[in-house]
């Protein structure tokens, strides 16, 4: 008879706890997972690893994907959609996006073979769980100081006070608002930070993590344990965690002075740009990466044009590849999206109305268009200027050199997020997504703590356009050989990305949880061989 599992629960009064038979131990074969329904309450997930059953809930707390359809992997369950990974024995988030966790429900097998789900009728309810924090001391003096206001900066925050951190925590954020979704700025740009924020104010007054903002930081003086904000404060710190992003590179051509010329990186930047936005109005955008696609997946059918002007030969080609990228291009050319690509910006011209305002842009060919707003989505820059290159060792993009442990070659300091050259699978690199954030700031969080945690980071990430979703796990910052295994026509593959015959990364469509398992693949330590894929694509995935 399987075991079930032994977290210590509080269920609270009877009358609140709901009781119910859910299946038989013989329903739910090892390392298997099912969802069932527990009364008319709702769903629980039951999984049996190493001859025990678990029961957590069935929903992600990200986005809310049924997990029965995720993956399971040692201990955990992973998140079909975003891989974000969820302990079986705890509920708790072990690897991100998502900042909770996933309740979790005392499970019992009865001498039947009946398997016995309690729980308190309020948990089988939610998808999230909001893991528990310590309280501040006001007889601790020591000082950790949080700089930036990102997913890795918020993240961090939380981890040092669910891993009992009792001391003064402070965040220091030069935005003017809290926290917040920054990635679905480029999806919805008529939003507000309030409807994205990732906690609400009272969350940080309850857990008392003191918020700075508006607030720059000048320098850093690990010498005297000093940073200098731009008020003209200094916060004593005993321990730094940097996570002050990039800033958006911005167009330096002839006429970049002009108005209605953006870069998409807050709030602020996406209201000002839905404001340009009308059937009049011609659009153009520089760069056919993520932000300017999505833009363009935006703008498209709110304006007169969308024009998108790259470098590349087809979008996406450095991260996608050359075939899946001129299949995107066709599916936004349907829609009415222009290209001009191989080309670039070159010039700005006023408008003929008003001569303060972009109305031209000139390529690189000499051709011209019409250009009533322009958007710029042509890489970032990390926002180090305020560290002493020399102390850091920082490399020659500005990003800081970390170790494992998010540690920089100064002791106390650590630097996560965008910022970082920080160890990633087989190398080391600096990558602006925000699940590596988040992981960033709670790796950074435990081992200023002094739980001791080394990092193991498996990228994970995706993006939207015009109804259609990709998935992407792995990091391939080079591939010579790309191996399409589904229907490109149809826009249901997996494309696996080779360097010799190592697969580095996949990217999926319309065919969940693959981009999960491969994810949980690398976090096992395997690898997966380009002679494996040619052999029988599906051959690790069945």
């Amino acid at each position: 008879m399987g075991a079930s599992n032994t977290k210590s629960y509080d269920l609270g009064g009877s009358e609140d706890v709901c009781e119910a038979v859910v299946c038989k131990e013989s329903d739910v074969k090892e390392n298997e997972m099912k969802a069932f329904e527990v009364g008319d309450v709702g769903k629980v997930l039951i999984a049996k690893q190493g001859g025990k059953f678990f029961a957590v809930g069935n929903k992600c707390s990200h986005y809310g994907a049924p997990l029965n359809t995720g993956v399971l992997g040692p201990g955990h369950v992973r998140c079909p959609w975003h891989g974000a990974c969820f302990s079986l024995a705890t509920g708790d988030i072990e690897e991100f996006p998502g900042l909770d966790g996933i309740p979790c429900f005392k499970v019992e097998v009865q001498k039947n073979g009946d398997v016995k789900v309690k729980a308190r009728r309020k948990d089988l309810g939610v998808a999230k769980v909001v893991k528990p924090m310590v309280s501040r001391d006001k007889n601790n003096n020591t000082t950790f100081v949080i700089v930036g206001g990102g997913p890795a900066a918020l993240s961090c925050a939380e981890t040092l006070r669910q891993e009992g951190f009792t001391g003064r925590l402070v965040m220091v954020a030069k935005e003017d608002a809290l926290p917040y979704d920054r990635i679905k700025l480029s999806k919805g740009l008529d939003t507000t930070a309030e409807k994205l924020q990732l906690r609400p104010p009272e969350f940080y007054k309850e857990h008392d993590i003191e918020v700075m903002l508006n607030t720059e930081v000048q320098s850093v003086n690990h010498y005297t344990k000093m940073v200098k904000l731009s008020s003209g404060t200094e916060l004593k710190y005993n321990s730094v965690f940097l996570a002050t992003g990039s800033t958006p590179r911005r167009l330096e051509c002839e006429g970049s002075n002009l108005k209605n010329i953006f870069v998409l990186r807050d709030v602020s930047d996406a209201n000002k740009i839905q404001e340009q936005l009308n059937p009049e109005r011609d659009v153009v955008i520089a760069g056919a990466s993520f932000i300017g696609m999505e833009c363009a997946a935006y703008c498209q059918g709110k304006v007169k044009s969308v024009t998108v002007v790259g470098r590349g030969s087809v979008p996406f080609k450095a991260v996608l590849g050359e075939e899946i990228g001129a299949r995107i291009k066709a599916v936004f050319e349907e829609k009415g999206v222009q290209f001009r690509l191989g080309a670039d910006l070159v010039k700005l011209l006023p408008s003929s109305n008003d001569s303060n305002s972009v109305g031209k842009v000139v390529l690189t060919d000499g051709s011209e268009l019409p250009a009533d707003v322009v958007i710029a989505g042509i890489g970032a820059i990390p926002n180090t200027h305020f560290l002493n290159k020399a102390d850091y060792n920082l490399e020659p993009n500005g990003s800081v050199p970390v170790d494992k442990h998010l540690e920089t070659n100064v002791k106390g300091v650590y630097a996560g997020g965008d910022i970082a050259n920080a160890p990633v699978l087989h190398t080391k690199a600096s990558i602006g997504h925000w699940q590596l954030a988040q992981y960033h700031g709670h790796i950074a969080g435990r081992n200023m703590a002094g739980k001791s945690t080394n990092l193991k980071a498996v990228p994970f990430f995706w993006t939207m356009f015009l109804g259609k979703s990709i998935r992407y796990a792995g990091f391939a910052p080079s591939f010579d050989k790309i191996i399409i295994n589904g229907s490109l026509a149809d826009l249901e593959f997996v494309a696996y990305y080779c360097q010799g015959d190592s697969v580095n990364a996949i990217a999926t469509m319309k065919t969940d949880p693959v981009a999960a398992k491969f994810a949980d693949l690398l976090q096992s330590g395997r690898r997966l061989t380009r002679s494996e894929v040619e052999k029988n694509p599906n051959c690790w995935c069945t």
